[in-house]
């Protein structure tokens, strides 16, 4: 019998948050073509009918399931709906986020932080307690959460959103150790300024935009393309032997 292929999706059930756009886009559309069948996900199904239809053109296996990660029901909503249609999923990128507070931490009300823990931390407790039971029953599992350099660095305008982007780091390790010995993996993966509609602000900034660049050892900020398959391959038996890691994928810039 040939063994898989290292880094093959074949046969998996994927389930991405926020995959409209950005990052989680790039994520699905890259593990259908490494053949997982894709969930894709995000406030409105509106916003996820092009790229599931995308993905069909090219071949791919896709659904959308809308999902506001901030509402438990919906959580719960996405999970069953995926169970319901593909089977249990043996893959989980949490990729949605939000950050609705830009400025000092003395500015942060209460409202925006517990809404930046809520969705961004929270949802994710939420999502990954969901599937991991039957993830274990199928003989293992991988997730993967999208977090951030902000989670590494101090950073004088996003202060709340960094705080739970260092959360999700100690999400994924705790989780990988509860759950290691059942073959379920976590990791997270900390991109630096890529560009996307979510970080607009930051790369439409023409002297931050200067700045970062020339700190940045490629010389250039990232493109969600570049972030995607890295989620892949966390996700694939290429790394079969990697959990509880933060997979820092920012074009040098926190080493430099």
């Amino acid at each position: 019998m040939t063994p898989a292929l290292p880094y093959s999706l074949d046969g998996k059930v994927a389930v991405i948050t926020g995959s409209s756009r950005g990052i989680g886009r790039a994520t699905a559309e890259i593990m259908a073509r490494l053949g997982a069948k894709v969930v894709i996900s995000s406030r409105t199904a509106d916003a996820c009918e092009p790229v599931a239809e995308a993905i069909r053109a090219e071949g791919g296996e896709a659904a959308v399931i809308a999902c506001n990660i901030s509402r438990k029901g919906e959580v719960e909503g996405l999970i069953a709906g995926t169970e319901k249609l593909y089977g249990a999923p043996d893959i989980l990128v949490c990729n949605a986020a939000v950050n609705p507070a830009y400025g000092p931490l003395a500015d942060l009300s209460d409202e925006a932080f517990d809404k930046i823990m809520g969705s961004n931390v929270k949802s994710n407790l939420w999502l990954c307690n969901r599937v991991i039971p039957a993830m274990k029953a199928k003989g293992g599992g991988a997730i993967v959460i999208i977090s951030s350099i902000a989670g590494m660095q101090g950073n004088a305008v996003i202060g709340g959103y960094g705080i739970s982007k260092a959360a999700d780091f100690a999400l994924a390790r705790n989780l990988a150790v509860e759950h290691g010995g059942d073959n379920v993996r976590v990791n997270c993966i900390a991109p630096g300024l890529v560009k996307t509609d979510f970080a607009r602000a930051l790369w439409e900034d023409e002297e931050m935009l200067k700045k970062r660049t020339r700190t940045t050892p490629l010389r250039r900020i990232g493109l969600p393309e570049e972030i995607g398959p890295v989620a892949a391959f966390l996700a694939s038996p290429a790394a079969s032997f990697i959990t509880g890691q933060v997979i820092v994928a920012d074009g040098g810039v926190t080493i430099a």
